[in-house]
């Protein structure tokens, strides 16, 4: 699994969480520095350990 950075058609910086065989299994909301988009992928790494499951199926 990868964090992929990318700039989208309206030049904001967006990351993808991808699998090794290259399927997107999440996408970020736009950003306007890449920066930021690199400071939430961070953010995601050091949380997601302690992240809850909720089931509401």
């Amino acid at each position: 699994m990868y964090f992929e950075i990318y700039k989208d058609k309206a030049g904001e910086f967006r990351f993808r969480i991808k699998a090794t065989n290259g399927n997107i299994l999440a996408a970020s909301e736009g950003y306007s520095a890449k920066a930021s988009a690199i400071t939430a992928i961070e953010r995601i790494k050091s949380d997601a350990a302690e992240a809850e499951i909720r089931d509401e199926a």
